[in-house]
């Protein structure tokens, strides 16, 4: 019979087939969903490559001439870059490099990077060009460490706390903020410069000659091959004073710390933090691999409540901004609308037509969203705030079109069709209308699948 053929005819005779379809879904769903990624926003490479040279007391002007300009004139030209912008400041030039959609990033960042260690106009003071892709990294939750103390006291307190949550194995990525670089500062007064017939230029030289790390190749020996390295890096304060400049007329060596003043300090930048009036150092939680934001930031603030048991007077932690919360509350939403659908399809359905059609029907909603879940991990979407928007939009269309089919199902029923001819029949009359109504929201959206650059991968 022509009425007995098609898919939902062929579901609806073949119970076997659909219980296990359903099984599939139910309990695949439960197990997938588990190994789905959770994320507060979609992790999405940006598909560029950036270039940072310091130039260390230049100003923007200087940084602009002497190294933007040569960086986006070499790498303007390379294969696959679609467009170069640039920015000079005092004391770096960066220069960024957006690619196509379809280049082999790593590639592209091979040959950018051939381009720039290519080139020999940079300044001779300025430092090592970084080349690196662009990753987004998304914070989870922040932290602010602050107190009328020194800063020097503050950052080693901060170190201590982003040291004691990286112990933690559900932390991985922790970052200082709003706390300049360390940095090692030498003054030499000018009376001893003239004591002992010295410059500053001469110091410096003496400096960097006594703290370097290079690497000096290998000796071939019967046992094996001996690495050669000089391993000479000072970082210390006391490190740098044990410096011998000169020998006084007596040969005794006469050490940077016996003419000059040397102590760790911090680099003088416009970065500040201050936090309830106090100075303040932002300790940031990022995630990664297959931690979710909830279980980070759960996780941090069983750090602070420890944190604080080892504070000294005067310093306190509080927690700033956390994103897992606007996830926990999207996440919320859809659970509560999920279980409002149920309740209102399984009333409006056992009230008004059948109690088993009205169960059965109310089935199709957490077998549909299991299945989702089930797919989720192969095609690698992750449990974030669009895709739940998404499970929020689907879900009215879902418990309409269930309502629909269920009652004309019912329909068909009243009339004294036997149920398996009930279901085929009732299903099929408004399988068009159903599919076009969600077409028309699919044509809404589909526009968002075409949209080039960030915000396209974003959606």
């Amino acid at each position: 019979m022509r009425d007995r053929k098609g898919a939902i005819a062929w579901m609806a005779q073949n119970p076997v087939a659909a219980n296990l379809l359903m099984l599939l879904f139910l309990l695949g769903g439960l197990v997938m969903g588990a190994q789905v990624k959770q994320e507060v926003f979609p992790e999405t490479d940006l598909d560029a490559i950036s270039i940072v040279v310091p130039y260390p007391g230049a100003s923007p002007s200087e940084v602009e001439s002497g190294i933007v300009l040569a960086i986006e004139e070499a790498v303007r030209g390379i294969d696959g870059v679609k467009r170069v912008t640039a920015s000079a400041a005092e004391g770096v030039g960066t220069v960024t490099a957006e690619l196509e959609i379809d280049v082999d990033k790593s590639e592209a960042l091979s040959d950018i990077k051939g381009a720039v260690d290519r080139l020999t106009s940079l300044p001779e003071d300025s430092e090592r060009p970084t080349v690196s892709l662009i990753n987004t990294r998304r914070e989870v939750i922040s932290v602010v460490l602050y107190g009328d103390q020194d800063p020097r006291v503050l950052r080693t307190l901060a170190e201590r706390a982003r040291d004691q949550m990286l112990n933690d194995p559900g932390i991985t990525q922790v970052e200082l903020f709003g706390a300049p670089p360390r940095e090692v500062a030498i003054e030499v007064p000018t009376a001893e410069l003239r004591r002992h017939d010295l410059t500053l230029e001469v110091i410096a030289a003496k400096v960097a000659a006594f703290s370097i790390e290079l690497p000096g190749g290998g000796v071939k020996t019967p046992s094996g091959e001996v690495l050669v390295r000089t391993a000479e890096r000072r970082l210390r304060d006391d490190e740098f004073a044990d410096i011998p400049i000169i020998a006084d007329a007596r040969g005794t060596d006469v050490r940077l710390g016996d003419i000059g003043e040397v102590r760790e300090t911090f680099a003088e930048t416009d970065e500040e933090a201050i936090f309830e009036g106090k100075p303040g150092i932002m300790i940031k939680v990022f995630r990664s691999g297959d931690q979710t934001p909830v279980e980070v930031a759960d996780t941090v603030r069983e750090h602070i409540e420890r944190i604080k048991g080892w504070l000294p007077a005067g310093v306190q932690i509080a927690q700033w901004a956390d994103w897992s919360e606007i996830y926990r509350e999207r996440m919320d939403l859809l659970i509560r609308n999920a279980q409002m659908g149920l309740i209102l399809v399984l009333l409006s359905l056992g009230l008004f037509l059948e109690l088993r059609l009205a169960f059965w029907v109310t089935m199709g909603i957490p077998i549909s969203f299991l299945g989702a879940l089930l797919f989720m991990p192969g095609m690698d979407v992750s449990v974030n705030m669009i895709s739940m928007f998404a499970f929020i939009v689907t879900l009215g269309m879902v418990v309409d079109d269930a309502i629909v089919i269920g009652e004309n199902i019912y329909d068909r029923r009243q009339r004294g069709v036997p149920y398996v001819q009930a279901a085929i029949e009732g299903a099929r009359e408004v399988a068009t209308p159903v599919t076009f109504s969600i077409a028309t929201t699919v044509a809404a959206f589909a526009p968002m699948l075409v949209v080039p650059g960030f915000m396209g991968k974003l959606f």
